[in-house]
């Protein structure tokens, strides 16, 4: 059985939604107050489904601090018809964006797909990165290639954050709304940190630019 955390306002469309995946053995545990969403555990959850209108907060913010904090695939579920919520979402990390309404089938599919693609992409990972990149956060400490980092806090939160998105895109928003370190939002303190990170890692691993986006840990 998979479980699914929603964060959805709608009692009533999200009784009716639980209630059809339900037929195919995935429970979904609904909070109509994202803040207790956010306080729910989620890295014992295989799935977000994340609305967007949400009292007291954006869904969008929801969204990015699910994403800099957990790994954990995101469906967005709203009725926003704006392209650029669909936009800004994708590119802060959402996995899926499926405009309200829409047909429980289809939801389900989409789940279905997304978790069975993120196994994949998590085992071809463990495979992959194995003994390459380890992240230690008890210690906020990063081993590449058996060898501790020197990094400064600020190079520390900004490579965390790429370690945990490894192979993924990460937004320079992202970036800043992550780290404590950026208070001023200045981007370009936030290049210096990547010039600087880039000379410290080794020929092998790559922190690459996605023009108009963010950044990318290649290894």
């Amino acid at each position: 059985m998979a479980n699914i955390l929603m964060i959805e306002d709608d009692p009533q469309f999200a009784s009716l939604l639980s209630d059809y995946l339900a037929k195919y053995n995935l429970k979904v545990t609904n909070f109509t107050d994202p803040f207790l969403g956010l306080s729910a555990g989620i890295e014992k959850y295989d799935l977000l489904i994340l609305d967007l209108t949400l009292p007291g907060i954006d869904g969008l913010e929801v969204c990015r601090e699910v994403v800099a904090k957990y790994d954990i695939p995101i469906i967005i579920s709203s009725a926003r018809s704006d392209l650029s919520d669909k936009v800004i979402g994708l590119q802060i990390g959402a996995d899926d964006y499926l405009p309200k309404p829409y047909d429980p089938q289809e939801m389900y599919a989409r789940i279905i797909s997304l978790l069975r693609r993120y196994k994949k992409i998590k085992d071809s990972d463990q495979n992959n990165h194995q003994n390459k990149i380890e992240l230690h956060e008890k210690h906020d400490s990063i081993i590449v290639e058996n060898r501790e980092l020197d990094l400064t806090p600020a190079e520390y939160v900004v490579m965390r954050l790429l370690v945990k998105n490894i192979g993924s895109t990460v937004s320079k928003e992202q970036i800043l709304y992550d780290s404590e370190v950026f208070e001023c939002g200045s981007n370009g303190s936030l290049s210096v940190i990547l010039s600087r990170l880039r000379k410290k890692l080794p020929e092998s691993i790559s922190i690459k630019t996605v023009r108009g986006i963010g950044y990318k840990l290649l290894t």
